[in-house]
């Protein structure tokens, strides 16, 4: 009888220990597992928006986290190409290949720039977590759309989350050696030139957050981002005038 009693009590104490890990890891799971479905209702009113206003084929599509859906100057600063801009909230690269078959493949974009990852890192995933998801994502692409060309904005520095400027540089370099060996892709980096001569976040780039971007900033990845679209349209398009 005492045998059962203790066997019972640790039994107990088992399931009790059991539980406490399951709930532990239930609170951190968010921030380590991306959660498609809570975007939901931004891919529902992308396309609500694209019922109503059809969006161009063959366009550029700037695809990714709140980076992309704050470029609201996004047309302006692209006058010489079809834009579609598809950014949604703290979106992960996860998330992002997720709903390609909803905001990516139907578009039929001659270019795709992807910013993602930002998210990822802060979140508890690691550069090499980060970089399968966006290996995923390209093959993904490459697979219903050959002839499209992916160009990556690396992850921005910032003064938010300069503590995990490392796992960030190291996503940056883990997409940058793969894009060597890819034709198709293209790694476009604001890292280094978002940097001040002390080797921190220019602060005149960043808003009060510290995290998102200026109209500087994004004046600034308007100028490095443009050669790169120019010369992706250029390549799809050989006989059409020379982008300017």
């Amino acid at each position: 009888m005492r045998v059962f009693r203790k066997e019972s009590r640790w039994i107990t104490r088992v399931t009790i220990l059991a539980w406490a890990l399951l709930l532990s890891w239930s609170a951190l799971a968010p921030a380590l597992v991306a959660q498609p479905d809570r975007w939901e209702s931004a891919i529902r009113t992308f396309k609500q928006a694209d019922r109503l206003h059809p969006p161009p084929q063959h366009a550029v599509l700037f695809a990714g986290s709140s980076s992309i859906r704050k470029w609201e100057s996004l047309e302006q600063d692209f006058p010489f190409v079809p834009t579609i801009r598809r950014g949604f909230g703290g979106s992960q690269m996860a998330d992002l290949l997720f709903y390609a078959d909803s905001i990516v493949i139907p578009y039929d974009p001659a270019v795709v720039i992807v910013y993602e990852g930002d998210n990822d890192i802060a979140a508890g995933k690691t550069p090499e977590q980060m970089f399968e998801d966006y290996k995923a994502f390209v093959q993904k692409v490459e697979t219903e759309l050959p002839d499209t060309r992916i160009g990556f904005i690396a992850i921005k520095p910032s003064l938010a989350r300069w503590d995990l400027v490392d796992q960030m540089a190291r996503a940056n370099r883990l997409i940058r050696q793969y894009t060597l060996w890819k034709p198709n892709l293209e790694y476009i980096d604001v890292f280094a030139p978002m940097l001040g001569i002390e080797g921190k976040p220019r602060a005149e780039l960043l808003l009060e957050d510290g995290l998102h971007l200026t109209p500087a900033g994004y004046a600034l990845w308007t100028e490095i981002v443009t050669p790169f679209v120019r010369a992706a349209m250029n390549q799809l398009n050989p006989h059409a005038p020379q982008q300017e």
